[in-house]
Formats: C-alpha cells, sequence, structure tokens
C-alpha cells in the first residue's frame, strides 16, 4: 500500500533566519539527497513537500505586515487609504516575490538530486477567508501524486475575502491538505531537535505530546528563531494537535533536519523528536 507523507523544511533550516535573503545551499542539497534516496529504496512511498519562507518570505512579510492584511479604517483620508492600499500591495507583491525565489532554490536543489517534482504555488490555486483557506483547486496536486510527482508548496500570499490579502504558512497548507487527503503521517523538520519544555535552556526534551499534556507545557514551548510572522513552536504544535484530533490515525514528528541523515530516517518511519498524537 502507498504510504502519503507530508514534509516540511523548516525556513530555519533551509535559510540563515537571522541574516535576510541567505539561503543555506549545502544544508538544501543534503536535504534533497536525503528525500531521492528515500524515494528510491521505498517505491510505496508518496509525498507532498513543503517549505517554510525563512529569511526571504518572512523579511519582506514583517516589513510589510502582510498577514495581517489591508487596514481599512473609516477614519482614514482618501488620500491616506490610496497611500496605505499602495503600499500594502506593493509589500504583497514583494512578498510573493520573496517567497518564489526561494522556492526556486528548492526546486533547483531537488532537479540536481533527481527528484521528480512540481512546485505548485499556492497564491495561483488558494483563496482565503480572515486568514484560513476557504477554497484550494487540489485537481493539479492529486495529479501530480497520481503520476507518481512530488508537488511542491510553500508559505505563500493568499488574497483574502476578508483581510483582502494575507500570507498562509506551510502548517496553514497542511491542515488544509490533510483534511482533503488524509496522510499517514506529517514531518516537519527543522533546526530543533525536539519540543523542549523548558526552551531555551534546552535539557527537557519531550518525547511525545498530546492534547491533554499540552495545556501544561505550552507556555514553556518556544518562540521561533529569527524572523516569523506566522508563529514559532507553539503556533506548530497547536496546528498539529488540532490535526491529530480530527485525525487519529495521523500522527505528526517535530525533528531537527540539521543532524546529517535524520531526515532520510524519519522518512523510512524512524521516531526522532517529538512526536504528537490523539493520545
Amino acid at each position: 500500500m502507498t504510504e502519503l507523507v507530508f514534509l516540511k523544511l523548516g525556513g530555519s533550516l533551509i535559510t540563515d533566519k537571522t541574516r535576510a535573503y541567505t539561503v543555506r545551499q549545502e544544508k538544501l542539497d543534503e536535504l534533497a539527497g536525503q528525500i531521492a534516496t528515500a524515494l528510491d529504496a521505498n517505491p510505496s512511498l508518496s509525498l507532498v513537500l513543503g517549505h517554510g519562507s525563512g529569511s526571504f518570505g518572512h523579511t519582506a512579510a514583517k516589513e510589510y505586515q502582510t498577514r495581517d492584511g489591508l487596514c481599512r479604517s473609516a477614519t482614514l483620508t482618501t488620500e491616506t487609504r490610496m497611500a496605505d492600499e499602495n503600499r500594502y500591495w506593493h509589500g504583497f507583491a514583494e512578498v510573493w516575490f520573496q517567497a518564489s525565489q526561494l522556492n526556486r532554490f528548492v526546486m533547483e536543489a531537488l532537479h540536481k538530486a533527481q527528484v521528480a517534482c512540481l512546485a505548485l504555488a499556492p497564491v495561483s490555486a488558494v483563496t482565503a477567508r480572515d486568514g484560513k483557506v476557504s477554497s484550494w483547486n487540489l485537481d493539479p496536486l492529486k495529479a501530480a501524486l497520481a503520476a507518481g510527482l512530488v508537488p511542491v508548496v510553500y508559505g505563500d500570499v493568499i488574497f483574502d475575502e476578508t483581510r483582502a490579502g494575507t500570507i498562509l504558512s506551510t502548517e496553514d497548507l497542511f491542515e488544509q491538505l490533510a483534511r482533503e487527503l488524509q496522510p499517514q503521517r506529517i514531518l516537519l523538520a527543522g533546526l530543533e531537535g525536539a519540543v523542549w519544555a523548558d526552551f531555551p535552556e534546552r535539557k527537557q526534551r519531550l518525547e511525545k505530546i498530546s492534547p491533554a499534556s499540552f495545556d501544561g507545557i505550552r507556555a514553556r514551548v518556544g518562540a521561533s528563531h529569527g524572523a516569523d510572522v506566522t508563529g514559532g513552536m507553539d503556533s506548530k504544535v497547536r496546528q498539529m494537535l488540532a490535526l491529530v484530533i480530527e485525525n487519529p490515525g495521523l500522527s505528526a514528528q517535530i525533528f531537527s533536519g540539521e543532524e546529517p541523515g535524520n531526515l532520510l530516517k524519519a522518512l523510512a518511519g524512524a521516531s526522532l523528536g517529538t512526536v504528537l498524537a490523539a493520545e
């Protein structure tokens, strides 16, 4: 039987989030090689790949406050409103450009590793309502999977019925895709080796988190390393726990992609980092 796995390469892993617009090319090439090896070793593995925007999209998004949407205050003068709208849409386009630039680096690394893949830009297929996916034409993505290809999505700007525009993270996209496609596993590869109960000291690693156990440690799991407008570790854990509640057969893992070979092990089924499950 085919196993469907969602894999995210975190922005902190493939870029230097403390330096604007800086890709970690050697790391990206290494990760692409591990993905190629995993797919070659397991023909039954079906993969949807996502990646964060790291120091590319997040840097521009923070400057233009793109995720929050367009301010439409009735108290603004017409001149001020027009200036604000012009600035917002200029920033919207800039975030799109930077996110797509990083996606190009990812796709080139995968191509070099001979991974048969297609980038599917979310802005061209997804619309949102108040920061949540409201519609998504999944026919091309499903066709790519049926053809044995790896569809690649990423955090992107999205037109929003309520906010005019926003940004959806890879986790936001995975949340919608999981409901539609029912994957068996979601893997989130980042810099952190696990979710920590004492971040940033990192002495108390959490082997497993369930919805029941999360409330007691939530305040201590930590924020993001570097620029991030879509939430840090707390946000990732909450989203994944919501998904495993909806889909009891689903598990999620948060682990380090920095350790050589870890990504290959995780794709092969090894339990690394922190496992998030319904019980």
